[in-house]
């Protein structure tokens, strides 16, 4: 990165510690205002908190992709623990599967395997498919497919997401991993601040791999993350990184795809 882009990037986690502390009084507010009991017992209640839980967990997500924006200027490579990526990938998909029909969206999940072992940094992983979930939810239209594939190939794992959405215009292909850069190319609210895939293909990096997009105007779009399928003899990891801060990991990572009636207090038993 150019010396002012390391400035503008080390500048959004000192920003996003002075939101996330006004955040969490701000939800803590209105949990007080709007308890879940509440909340089940009168529709209409529900439906305004459930507009505020949308708007928290938007800004939760902006909140931590500004936190994340200092690893932008970084090059070294992550800390990797060997874990079984089908485990993560399938229970991520199953999890957005769940909320997809709110859209009128089908999810699938292709993988020829059972289990797979690999090297990995799981919470990260976890953040590239989510972000990934959500770009191609918000840019499908209803009765549109969603497809995930896992697969390993010539030594590598390869996880794409596909999507039969509305593709990317030409012109924004070859600013797309840093169009937080440029003025006037960013999505309108609550589309973010375009910190997502610049994130994402970072963390490609950090395992060693690539993130690649294809993707044709009206025809959709299919973003490939490729890592090197080895193993770290560290043994296989599953304590958790809960990036989410204690609330619904799902409803953070998708919140600015998802409709309002996602956040109803019955949706979340």
């Amino acid at each position: 990165m150019e010396p002012d882009e390391n400035r503008l990037a080390s500048l959004f986690p000192d920003v996003a510690a002075q939101l996330r502390a006004a955040l969490s009084n701000l939800h803590l507010a209105a949990a007080q205002l709007a308890p879940a009991e509440a909340r089940e017992n009168d529709p209409a209640l529900d439906r305004k908190a459930a507009l505020l839980d949308q708007s928290y967990y938007r800004l939760l997500r902006l909140v931590n992709s500004l936190s994340s924006a200092a690893y932008l200027t970084n090059d070294d490579m992550l800390t990797l623990q060997d874990r079984d990526i089908v485990d993560l990938v399938s229970g991520l998909c199953e999890k957005a599967g769940a909320v997809a029909p709110l859209l009128e969206l089908e999810l699938r999940f292709v993988c020829p395997m059972e289990r797979h072992v690999c090297a990995m940094a799981a919470d990260a992983l976890e953040q590239v498919v989510y972000h990934l979930l959500s770009n191609a939810f918000k840019f499908t239209p209803a009765g549109g497919v969603v497809t995930v594939e896992l697969q390993v190939k010539n030594k590598l794992v390869l996880l794409s997401v596909t999507d039969t959405g509305r593709g990317i215009p030409e012109e924004q292909i070859s600013s797309l991993f840093d169009r937080y850069l440029h003025a006037g190319q960013m999505d309108p609210p609550p589309h973010g601040l375009g910190l997502g895939l610049p994130l994402c293909r970072r963390i490609a990096e950090g395992h060693g791999g690539t993130l690649m997009a294809e993707s044709r105007e009206g025809q959709g779009s299919r973003f490939t993350l490729s890592l090197p399928d080895r193993q770290v003899g560290s043994g296989v990891s599953d304590v958790p990184f809960d990036y989410a801060g204690g609330f619904n990991r799902t409803l953070m990572a998708l919140s600015d795809a998802l409709p309002v009636s996602a956040f109803l207090r019955n949706n979340q038993d």
